[in-house]
């Protein structure tokens, strides 16, 4: 799977945009401002039907325009092409077009074409809160698990109808038991069902994480990864039960697999709150490796990785591992942003792939492939 084209129309800062893109690596360099991500975040449109950076849809129309156009070419198994679009109008729905077909839901679009970014932003990965955590692991089981999906959206909309309950009762005094039951049983339902996905994907992610650790810093720690949650101690019915008091103080639902985090260790200790700056850009850049890994295993097909602007965030022992890794057999398409194109061009000077690099401050036109001999 390789994305060999790429279009975009009143898309951030770019009022027309067109892109031939090569098969294995591609670096594009340019400025800070001068829109690198914004390319890297259009393609992540076109696998995730979403951005990765922009907390909305419409911060992403170009300024004094009223809608963006995302249009790629993506190779297929089958030797063929298939055409995805993405657009979105002001005061609109956003539209997902596989081959000129509009999906009914975006949701059907998830898992077709993987994909795994790794971005400075990713530090909140270590010291955000559980539900930055949480969301990754949605993101990667959602991209293999089509029912995962569908239960983890059903869950989520089942618990803003019990939050709904609760607060209605808070308002009225009247305590609605048939109406708790309902949403409990359903919740536990949901909940159950995500939450042992949730356990066999942590089990199979764990060691693909100890090995790309071990690749990206070749240190000597013993890095682990938990999954955490209340429903190892308890089914979810029963906590849903028996935390309803606080549940109706609070106004809202307290116990559920909306609470789960990832637990992330180095020797033992919470990465966190323990762990060295080093350390937790390692652990960072494992994860998401690991990432790459486990949809590759799960789909039979190479995720595209996008490495946004994080070379001058690793020293070079980092760059160069993570360099080694991304251009071994194991991966396939690779876009990379960086400030610097001599820094770029000094990195790959020892390695035996093809690179395209792109100029982004003299507009895209200005374009250059280069060959290094195997």
């Amino acid at each position: 799977m390789v994305l060999e084209k790429l279009s975009l129309v009143n898309f951030r800062n770019y009022e027309s945009l067109e892109l031939d893109l090569g098969h294995s690596v591609n670096c594009f360099y340019g400025l800070n401002g001068s829109g690198k991500s914004n390319i890297l975040e259009s393609i992540h449109y076109l696998c995730m039907t979403k951005g990765y950076f922009s907390a909305t849809d419409q911060q992403n129309i170009r300024h004094g325009s009223s809608m963006f156009i995302i249009n790629g070419k993506f190779s297929n198994k089958n030797g063929g092409q298939d055409t995805v679009s993405c657009s979105l109008k002001s005061g609109q729905k956003k539209r997902l077009l596989l081959n000129n077909k509009e999906y009914p839901k975006l949701s059907d679009h998830i898992g077709r074409y993987p994909v795994v970014m790794v971005a400075p932003a990713d530090h909140i990965l270590i010291s955000g809160g559980s539900d930055i955590r949480r969301r990754l692991m949605d993101n990667i089981i959602c991209q293999t698990d089509p029912v995962y999906l569908a239960d983890l959206l059903k869950y989520n909309q089942s618990l803003l109808q019990r939050n709904a309950l609760l607060k209605r009762i808070a308002t009225t005094g009247f305590v609605d038991r048939d109406s708790l039951n309902i949403w409990n049983q359903r919740l536990n339902e949901l909940g159950t069902a995500v939450f042992e996905k949730r356990k066999q994907f942590i089990d199979r992610l764990k060691p693909l994480f100890l090995k790309h650790y071990t690749g990206v810093c070749q240190g000597s720690e013993e890095p682990d990864l938990t999954h955490i949650s209340t429903l190892y101690d308890h089914e979810l019915l029963e906590s849903l039960n028996s935390s309803l008091n606080k549940d109706l103080d609070l106004k809202y639902t307290t116990k559920g697999i909306h609470k789960d985090d990832l637990g992330i260790m180095l020797n033992g200790h919470p990465v966190k709150k323990f762990a060295s700056q080093g350390q937790q850009k390692s652990v960072t850049i494992a994860l998401k490796l690991a990432q790459f890994s486990y949809l590759y295993s799960n789909g039979n097909r190479k995720p595209i990785i996008m490495l946004d602007d994080i070379f001058d965030k690793l020293d070079r022992k980092r760059v160069l591992s993570l360099l080694d890794l991304i251009s071994g057999d194991e991966f396939g398409q690779v876009f990379i942003t960086d400030t610097s194109e001599s820094m770029l061009d000094s990195l790959f000077a020892s390695s035996t792939f093809t690179y395209r690099m792109f100029d982004v401050n003299k507009g895209i036109a200005a374009e250059r492939k280069n060959e290094v001999p195997a």
